[in-house]
């Protein structure tokens, strides 16, 4: 049987409040702060379906409950796989993509942690969060925070030639 090896396809999902508190969680494997990620389960999986699959099974959060919005941020980032991950993958895989989200929940929303990836979490002002993550891409994503929430927010432009 040909073992199921991951596929270098991945989200990162920022979890944030209204006033742009960002959540973290610390991994079971390395001790290091992170935003939520993951790879596809499978090629035929999109994206936003990652996302919303990963937010759940590591925070507890449902991406569709009120008070939430989750948003495609249209952001690839593609990176080298850290050497130690190298057996996760098929044989030459070396590089993968991830693709940004952004999640908004409500202030009070109860986190549920899945023990085997993660040992605690915590809510952070979104600076203080950047800092605080070890993947260059997350604190990237977070520093880009209030940009996303500004053109998500944002009116649309009114149509050429309009008065």
């Amino acid at each position: 049987m040909t073992p199921a090896y991951k596929l270098p396809q991945s989200v990162l999902v920022v979890i944030h409040t209204r006033q742009m508190q960002v959540l973290l969680l610390r991994r079971a494997d390395m001790g290091s702060w992170q935003s939520v990620t993951g790879s596809k389960d499978h090629a035929q999986e999109s994206y936003a379906q990652t996302a919303a699959r990963e937010v759940a099974e590591e925070t507890g959060l449902d991406v569709t409950a009120p008070g939430c919005v989750m948003w495609d941020w249209g952001l690839e980032n593609i990176y080298d796989i850290y050497p130690q991950y190298w057996p996760r993958y098929a044989p030459g895989v070396r590089r993968n993509t991830e693709h940004v989200f952004g999640l908004e929940v409500p202030a009070d929303s109860p986190i549920v942690l899945s023990p085997s990836e993660h040992t605690e979490y915590r809510w952070l002002p979104w600076l203080a969060a950047a800092d605080e993550v070890f993947s260059p891409s997350n604190a990237e994503a977070i520093l880009m925070l209030p940009r996303q929430i500004a053109q998500r927010t944002a009116p649309p432009p009114a149509p050429k030639g309009a008065a």
